[in-house]
């Protein structure tokens, strides 16, 4: 009797396995509440880690210090954290009343104190999202660290080599370069990464920052000192999670706090009870899209199609902003500074106060009954659901009890696409929750209609929530978009979103079961193209045509 073929594991299912591995592993140190990540109990995380290689990680698994990754890692993580062996994740515990000075990250918004030369406290007010975010994050520069360990440190008698010396002089004493030293070091720093000069070079000029232009130096020798320091001192880097933040994780305490403000606001400016529409988007697209041909009509009569937003978009234009801001204020937009913890800022528009001569949208759908536009600001992954929920929840005054009148639903956001590139358009019709076969099927008011003729490609299909965005491969990529899960593009809130969206309309009865939801996705990468993901840079003025697509649909089809 002949056996039965043993079927080998693709790279997919491999890799799928090795996602599963890494939550399993980050909650189960969460739970513990300490561990050492290149010590035993991070092992897990670094062998699937490297056994995944995330596209957005690039050569992680490879001797090469990995560049375009420590750039998108390094913009994620607060100054200085290279420098820290204690890294302390907690809930907020009221350091912002403290003297310690708030660092938050370029491209995420948290709060993180620099507490001593080696301590580094990260807020965690967005669920546990944000700590798998930080988690990965770290694993990954502390893989590369041991990396410039392992080509800088010799094996007789512990010494170092050349190159690693001048740069330690370098940044310990701070030294002033002149073009050729800094031209020596870049040398240098290229034998202790296994880079060439142009790569160095580039990396040093996209890290120079005005106060530190060889920020880029200090970062190299901090993270390679620190792994240094763990091979021949013993002294491992560790991670604790305070006993605050294991508590509160998963209880809804910021996103509840948030939704109370919104509705208290709305209930004090007696606009609880009319028709309110929802719109999960950036703060700045919807607001310019009604306010500013009216706000500046002199530059929106110089300007055609969407080159105003174009204009309004650029780092020079404050002023310009500003009249936008101030006009939007006076007539009907209420802007709430988020003080929950939330992370979440968010704008209420009375309509019935907006002079729609000179706009694009007449009222309609909207004719006679006064509707108000919630803007909130993009949530992060998990703490969709948790924002979504609680704000779809009646709103208790005393007695009371007052149901929101919700109409519809419209979550406009930034996401991976699968074919096309950046800029271009994904109408989802359903979400798919990775590593589950969890799916949430959707009539979206959208369509691939509604978005041509804006000189970008339009997509639709299913569309795939990740457990985080810098954990996925080519192998699963291919996966979802070849398979007959037909998934066009990948992103971390939508399936957040619909479970909440579905809850409170079938079946807790908190808002309508006819309440209308619209999803669009903008291209910010392709992570099936070499050179195209999230590592490769932010997508400029390319994004503001896409983004002002989306944006007028959604609000023709509210007004």
């Amino acid at each position: 009797m002949s056996k039965p073929k043993q079927q080998e594991r693709t790279r997919a299912q491999e890799s799928t396995s090795a996602i599963e591995r890494l939550y399993i592993s980050m909650r189960h140190l969460f739970s513990r509440g300490f561990y050492k990540p290149m010590g035993i109990s991070g092992e897990t995380l670094r062998k699937s880690l490297l056994l995944l290689r995330p596209e957005i990680y690039g050569s992680i698994a490879e001797e090469k210090t990995e560049l375009n990754g420590l750039t998108y890692v390094i913009e994620r993580l607060p100054e200085g954290i290279e420098e820290c062996q204690f890294i302390n994740l907690t809930a907020d515990e009221g350091y912002r009343n403290s003297h310690f000075k708030a660092i938050i990250p370029a491209k995420r918004r948290r709060n993180c104190y620099r507490i001593d030369k080696d301590q580094m406290v990260i807020e965690i007010t967005r669920g546990r999202s944000e700590i798998y975010d930080i988690l990965t994050h770290l694993t990954f520069l502390f893989i590369e660290s041991h990396k410039i360990k392992d080509r800088v440190l010799l094996n007789d008698q512990n010494k170092t080599t050349r190159e690693w010396q001048n740069l330690e002089n370098t940044v310990l004493h701070n030294l002033q370069l002149s073009s050729k030293e800094r031209d020596v070091l870049v040398v240098h720093l290229g034998s202790i990464l296994g880079r060439t000069y142009d790569e160095v070079y580039d990396a040093h000029k996209n890290f120079a920052t005005d106060e530190n232009p060889d920020r880029f130096f200090h970062l190299i020798y901090w993270l390679g000192k620190l792994a240094i320091n763990e091979e021949l001192k013993d002294n491992k880097r560790s991670v604790r999670f305070s006993s605050v933040l294991n508590e509160e994780i998963g209880h809804h305490i910021y996103g509840e706090i948030w939704a109370n403000d919104i509705k208290k606001s709305l209930f004090e400016n007696s606009l609880l009870g009319r028709p309110i529409h929802i719109i999960s988007a950036n703060m700045h697209s919807v607001m310019n899209s009604i306010y500013a041909t009216n706000a500046i009509p002199k530059e929106a009569k110089q300007s055609k199609d969407f080159e105003l937003y174009e204009v309004l978009s650029s780092k020079d234009s404050g002023d310009l902003q500003s009249a936008v801001k101030n006009y939007a204020s006076e007539n009907g937009l209420i802007y709430i500074k988020d003080k929950s913890g939330t992370n979440i800022n968010v704008q209420i528009i009375d309509t019935d106060k907006i002079n729609f001569e000179n706009t694009l949208f007449e009222k309609v759908n909207s004719k006679g009954e006064k509707p108000v536009i919630i803007v909130m600001d993009y949530a992060f992954g998990e703490q969709a659901y948790e924002t979504m929920d609680e704000l779809l929840k009646p709103y208790k005054t005393g007695t009371e009890t007052i149901h929101l009148d919700i109409k519809s639903v419209s979550i406009m956001g930034k996401a991976g696409i699968l074919e096309g590139g950046k800029g271009d358009i994904m109408i989802p019709s359903s979400h798919i929750f990775e590593g589950t076969a969890d799916n949430y099927p959707f009539t979206n008011e959208l369509t691939k209609e509604d978005l041509q003729g804006f000189s970008v490609e339009v997509f639709d299909g299913s569309m795939i929530t990740v457990l985080g965005t810098s954990l996925q491969n080519k192998d699963l990529l291919h996966f979802f978009h070849d398979s007959t899960w037909n998934v066009i593009g990948l992103e971390m809130e939508g399936a957040h979103y619909q479970k909440a969206i579905q809850a409170a309309s079938k079946i807790r009865g908190n808002i309508s079961e006819d309440v209308k939801v619209r999803y669009a996705y903008y291209a910010s990468d392709n992570p099936l193209e070499t050179g195209a993901t999230l590592a490769s840079g932010g997508l400029g003025m390319s994004g503001v045509t896409p983004t002002y697509a989306i944006t007028q649909k959604i609000l023709e089809q509210i007004f």
